[in-house]
């Protein structure tokens, strides 16, 4: 599959106000979020893969291992391998989540 279209990619939702249209590439998994500005705040949780999130419209607050940040259009954070993370909305929001390597669930649900 070289080019996506995520539009047109089914909605699944992990959490409630968590609206995630999800593909592969060979070693990476791609979530493409919108946040319901009321959005179940993500628990603190752990995996192997590594993820990247890149906010691109509202504000989250992630945690990584403890340090919660703001980020806002254009920021990223890096979350570590097995390293413990959350996230939550303070609005509305848009947001691009990579995991490297590939997931096939994410909060249980198949991706």
């Amino acid at each position: 599959m070289p080019f996506v279209d995520p539009p047109e990619l089914p909605v699944r939702q992990p959490l409630a106000g968590w609206n995630g249209r999800f593909f592969h590439s060979e070693h990476m998994t791609f979530a493409y979020y919108q946040v319901d500005a009321d959005a179940v705040p993500i628990h603190e949780h752990h995996h192997p893969e590594e993820e990247v999130w890149h906010v691109v419209e509202g504000r989250l607050a992630i945690t990584i291992d403890g340090e919660e940040r703001v980020l806002g259009p254009g920021a990223a954070a890096v979350v570590p391998s097995n390293t413990p993370h959350r996230a939550r909305a303070l609005e509305a929001s848009r947001a691009i989540v990579v995991d490297h390597p590939t997931r096939d669930r994410v909060g249980g649900v198949p991706v």
